[in-house]
């Protein structure tokens, strides 16, 4: 939005458009169970349970009850019902909200200072569907001041619902021409796969129509570069249930993809001094309880596995493994900065309702690595990270971006995070004053920082505008002095070196998702899994044709000859819809030529020296050219 004021209205409006669809829901399903409803990045949701029909199964809204609620929602924001705000005691709210279940346990958990309204937990809910310096409780009394929480509602008519606000004065402040009713989901019940599944209806709210219309065309657009479709459409990976949820496996055509990205950033990391390593996919339960994993990251963590007597974990991280290498024999400061990097595989217990695609899964490949320096090496260390990013942007056409800088807050010390809030305090500065040298705009953010040290998330958006959280660079002052690393300075004395952890290109499952919709399959020539796809035009060139995919394999070109049954014109689409960015077209004048008849994936024609061709291809691969 073009400005703070903007941000703050949309928020408002988008929280209380999720009111306006509660009420006209209730009114359609008198006996619907109310979850919450929070406005989120591009609109607005809530969950209800609808309870069971006639013949027993869950209720489920149909597409004509989602247009009924539309309409609805239209006329109460045509009546301009003012939005009333009063305060509850905590059984005024049991009363009111007598048959909520769902509420009653907001009430209960809000009054035992665990939750907010939405659910969320206190000490480890993000708060990232604010817009930034928003505070949901700005036009109310403080509400964890005094006596403690305070249990409040908002009233549109005869429709009341648990909420700290904020909102517009009334219903007739919603744009009605600027928001539309997207789609029907299944959500667990605060998130959790162990409580009941209730229908979230999903929506979209904008301050004018322009901007509405702009946004369903850009979900157009990445409806079409969807990346499960499109990785399923061209090849690239599937998942099975025999194997397991949110464990994918790469076809051949994806595991290119995968090797790409990790024989370039190899050639980076090497060229920036990093040294590569390798660990296990398992470690004993000491280490993990050594790293602080265990007790802050239990959940997101694999069952253990018994042997021997002893309990061993699939790594979710490859830091311990990692600080245990640094550990492995004294250090001087002129080995400093040591920066260690490995392609590890890592596991991770998503809840099965947060899987999606590539950008949630079990079974990850991290760009991982390490850095070990002492405080006054730290900015440089740190922004070299940063700079790295940046130049993996260029080289991908990546031109929009952010980063935030991912503070803690007090109240999780001691639980969500490290308490030390001495360091806390020193490390967020030397982030801060590394941004602010580096020029890199950014925002800061509370609350969301890793439990061991502050860190800058990076956001990137495809080219159809959809947003990515992509890499990381976290600072770790904690797991140094838990794994007693250290490092004899110039002065002769043993120093705590600070740990930087950095993965520029995030996991190769959430960044190739990401590239797959950036490029909507199309991938730069030296990023395709297939580079050139060669089409005889008669059996006859057959031959020539499996001669000259030959010779562009010598040259380390990926390259196949069609020698099917199928009609020339045939092969040549069934390449473009398998985006080849080459189809090299083989017919007699062509074999006596010595030539191709070029086609590219783009639409361009042209005849060339079969050694030119391959020259051109090669230059390309070489530069990393996204240029055909």
């Amino acid at each position: 939005m073009a400005n703070e004021a903007e941000q703050q209205r949309l928020y408002r409006v988008r929280h209380s458009l999720a009111h306006v669809m509660a009420q006209a829901v209730v009114e359609r399903y008198p006996q619907a169970k109310m979850g919450i409803g929070p406005p989120i990045d591009t609109g607005f949701y809530y969950d209800f349970d609808l309870g069971t029909g006639g013949d027993g199964r869950p209720r489920s809204f149909t597409p004509e009850d989602v247009d009924g609620i539309e309409r609805r929602m239209r006329q109460i924001i045509g009546a301009r019902y003012p939005f009333e705000y009063r305060e509850l005691s905590a059984e005024e709210a049991r009363a009111r909200f007598a048959d909520q279940p769902y509420k009653l346990e907001l009430i209960d958990a809000i009054l035992a200072g665990g939750a907010d309204e939405y659910g969320r937990d206190r000490d480890g809910g993000s708060g990232r569907d604010r817009p930034s310096g928003e505070r949901p409780d700005r036009d109310r009394p403080d509400r964890d001041s005094g006596a403690g929480p305070v249990l409040s509602t908002f009233r549109q008519s005869d429709f009341e619902d648990l909420c700290r606000g904020p909102h517009v004065e009334h219903t007739g402040q919603i744009p009605a021409d600027a928001f539309a009713l997207q789609s029907v989901a299944g959500a667990y019940w605060r998130g959790d796969e162990r409580k009941p599944m209730l229908q979230r209806i999903y929506g979209t709210a904008w301050l004018r129509k322009q901007d509405l219309r702009a946004h369903l065309q850009m979900l157009e657009e990445v409806k079409k570069r969807d990346h499960r479709r499109l990785g399923r459409d061209l090849q690239l990976f599937t998942f099975d249930d025999e194997v397991g949820p949110g464990l994918p496996l790469w076809l051949p055509r994806g595991a290119v993809l995968i090797e790409e990205l990790e024989k370039l950033a190899k050639e980076v990391e090497f060229a920036a001094g990093y040294d590569r390593v390798r660990t296990p996919h398992l470690a004993k339960e000491a280490l993990f309880r050594r790293s602080g994993h265990l007790p802050y990251y239990a959940e997101s963590m694999y069952p253990p596995m018994q042997a021997e007597g002893l309990s061993y974990y699939l790594k979710p991280m490859n830091c311990p493994f990692h600080h245990k290498i640094f550990a492995e024999r004294p250090r001087s400061y002129r080995e400093l900065p040591m920066r260690l990097a490995e392609y590890g595989t890592c596991y991770r217990y998503e809840q099965s309702g947060e899987l999606y695609g590539l950008m949630r899964v079990r079974s990850i490949q991290q760009n991982d690595a390490h850095i070990y320096c002492s405080e006054e090496q730290f900015e440089d260390e740190f922004l070299a990270v940063v700079d790295m990013y940046l130049s993996y942007f260029e080289m991908l056409g990546v031109d929009r971006y952010g980063m935030r800088l991912s503070t803690h807050h007090e109240r999780g010390l001691g639980k969500k995070y490290v308490d030390d809030p001495r360091l806390w305090r020193k490390t967020e500065e030397m982030v801060r004053r590394a941004m602010q040298r580096s020029g890199v705009p950014y925002e800061e953010v509370a609350d969301e920082a890793a439990f061991y040290g502050p860190k800058i998330d990076v956001q990137v958006w495809s080219a159809a505008g959809r947003e990515f959280s992509l890499a990381t660079n976290q600072v770790d002052f904690a797991a140094p002095p838990r794994f007693e690393l250290a490092f004899v300075n110039r002065r002769g004395e043993q120093e705590t070196p600070l740990c930087i952890h950095r993965a520029p290109l995030g996991s190769h499952e959430r960044f190739i998702g990401f590239l797959i919709e950036h490029f909507a399959g199309s991938f730069p020539v030296w990023l395709a899994p297939e580079q050139v796809r060669v089409v005889p035009i008669a059996q006859e060139h057959h031959g020539a044709a499996r001669e000259l995919a030959a010779a562009l394999r010598k040259h380390g070109i990926r390259a196949q000859a069609d020698l099917g049954a199928e009609r020339m014109n045939r092969k040549i689409r069934e390449a473009q819809v398998m985006k080849v960015p080459y189809m090299a077209v083989i017919g007699a004048r062509e074999v006596a030529e010595g030539t191709v008849a070029l086609r590219t994936r783009a639409g361009a024609r042209e005849t060339l020296a079969r050694q030119a061709f391959i020259d051109r291809v090669r230059d390309r691969i070489a530069a990393r050219s996204r240029e055909l």
